[in-house]
């Protein structure tokens, strides 16, 4: 067959006005694409089989008219679409839009189309070349995302808001208004909230706000061993997650009082810290078919955050208890299981008598099996600092969790605490590790670094570049805290802590720091054990004049 060819203006190529070879229409049309060929001055607009498709034709009942395609535009798309090929006719080199169409079938499918205008000497446009495609899937995926970024989004700053709220708390009454109040529901979409707090061997309801008044009032006090919500919740430490069938068949004593409710979905969470249960949290919500992963891990999250503060609140009138209660409950009340690594966690308050401090640790689960593991510091000693160490610790995790790098976690955590408008700041160090490699990607904010034991019974101190610490963050530095690899072997363990550890009377921060690694080379192999004797250790050669926290990890 005979090829005619024209040339045009467009890249000062030749154009064939032949048709898509065969070949090239199939993978076209296998990705839900087709192309066309349209004369301007004719009016002609040839498409191929897949642009057919995407258009909603069949083979044999297209005239090849331009203006017969525009009856498959919806109405509302088409205006915009010829204004967009109108300018780009009269002075652009291409265009690009994207336009519903209706099939046959009712359906209606988003298109794209991206046309290359040709010229002929003179600057007229004599033909339009392209691509036309179906790409709904492509809108749907980038609403889904969009959908889940702002959900994301919304998670954290529930997270932030209700951790702030609670750090102002001291006394019970002050962390049931926090977790009751209006606004709390009106962020997490609950109809009901209802806190209960665990008084020798009975669970009992301190505050509700959405529930049916003879709930409260009949109910309000449980036995732990009793079929209740809260008392099972302490009794067995596990969530529940129901649907109002699954509520009327496990509580049948509350039925009477749900019944009349419009409650369609409830969580029940067990609140430890410290690994003690010290209450149980209920929240009900309307039109609520299920509960996805997200929406679990936010109320978990939050649950562990009320833990934290409802024992805070209840050590708040021992003085000498406070400075040791309040600052474990705001460590994490237990380390999760890590496939593929081990970790021990160990905080020792100061021995000077100091109010509560600001250190921490974390582990957290990150996606695709990694482990975040973090040690950190807030400056002072008082119940400021460890309110802000609560609110940075949860955030940091928020940030991880969300599957950012190392550094983009550190940049926002310092960025968070800058915003928070306090005169402090914090230090920590993070690592994400692998458990699968052994590769960690490690970033120190004004921290100390971590040490390695080797499998050789040899310590080191990795290099690890230091940014400056959190909340000190210059906005005008866009790399602040850069990663440092560090790879770890099946038989080494990795240490992280904080000063307290390594700074003494008369001995500078390069001797501390030689006496842990000396330390640590004489301690036993098993994790647990090397923890303990380190602390032990420690304790027992100099006194700790500031509060210590203590992570080691290894894997297997």
């Amino acid at each position: 067959m005979k090829r005619h060819s024209i040339s045009y203006r467009g890249e000062g190529r030749t154009v064939p006005r032949t048709a898509t070879p065969a070949n090239v229409q199939s993978t076209l049309a296998l990705n839900g694409m087709g192309s066309f060929q349209w004369d301007v001055e004719a009016g002609s607009f040839f498409l191929d089989a897949g642009g057919l498709a995407v258009m909603g034709l069949r083979a044999g009942e297209y005239d090849g008219r331009a203006r017969t395609l525009g009856r498959r535009i919806v109405p509302d798309d088409l205006p915009g679409l010829q204004v967009v090929v109108a300018r780009a006719l009269a002075s652009h080199p291409s265009y690009g839009a994207y336009f519903r169409v209706r099939h046959p079938d009712g359906s209606v499918r988003w298109t794209h189309i991206q046309g290359r205008v040709l010229r002929d000497a003179t600057g007229r446009a004599r033909r339009v070349v392209g691509i036309v495609r179906d790409a709904s899937d492509e809108l749907q995926h980038f609403a889904e995302q969009t959908a889940l970024k702002v959900d994301r989004q919304r998670q954290t700053d529930v997270v932030q808001a209700l951790t702030y709220a609670l750090s102002q708390a001291l006394s019970v009454e002050d962390v049931t208004t926090a977790v009751t109040s209006e606004e709390t529901r009106k962020r997490i979409g609950a109809t009901a909230v209802a806190l209960g707090l665990v008084e020798q061997g009975h669970t009992r309801l301190v505050g509700a706000a959405g529930l049916p008044e003879g709930l409260i009032r009949d109910l309000s006090v449980s036995r732990v061993s009793a079929a209740m919500p809260f008392a099972e919740a302490v009794r067995t430490g596990t969530p529940r997650f129901l649907s109002r069938h699954e509520l009327r068949d496990r509580y049948p004593r509350m039925w009477p009082y749900l019944k009349a409710t419009a409650f369609t979905r409830a969580a029940i969470l067990p609140l430890v810290a410290q690994a003690q249960p010290t209450g149980a949290l209920a929240i009900a919500f309307q039109d609520r078919p299920g509960f996805t992963s997200g929406e679990r891990n936010l109320l978990l999250a939050l649950g562990s955050t009320i833990a934290q503060s409802l024992q805070r609140s209840v050590l708040y009138d021992h003085e000498h208890e406070l400075a040791v209660g309040l600052q474990h409950a705001m460590l994490p009340s237990r380390i999760p299981d890590c496939l593929g690594a081990r970790i021990a966690v160990r905080y020792r308050p100061s021995q000077g008598g100091r109010e509560i401090g600001g250190d921490w640790y974390d582990v957290i689960s990150l996606p695709l099996g990694r482990i975040g593991i973090v040690v950190g510091d807030v400056e002072g000693h008082d119940v400021h600092a460890a309110a802000i160490m609560g609110q940075l610790r949860i955030a940091l995790r928020a940030y991880a969790a969300e599957g950012h790098s190392p550094s983009t976690v550190i940049t926002r955590a310092s960025e968070f605490l800058r915003d928070l408008d306090t005169e402090r700041f914090a230090t920590c160090i993070y690592a994400d590790l692998d458990p699968t490699t052994g590769l960690a990607g490690v970033v120190r904010a004004g921290h100390l670094g971590p040490l390695v034991r080797r499998s050789d019974g040899s310590c080191s101190r990795p290099s690890v570049p230091g940014g400056p610490p959190l909340g000190l963050l210059d906005r005008a530095d866009a790399s602040p805290y850069p990663a440092a690899p560090l790879q770890l072997c099946a038989a080494d363990t990795l240490l992280m802590c904080t000063d307290g550890l390594v700074e003494f009377h008369g001995m500078d921060l390069d001797e501390g720091m030689s006496q842990l690694e000396t330390v640590m080379i004489d301690g036993p192999a098993p994790l647990e054990d090397l923890a303990d004797h380190i602390i032990d250790t420690i304790e027992a050669r100099s006194e700790l004049l500031d509060d210590a926290a203590l992570l080691l990890a290894t894997l297997g």
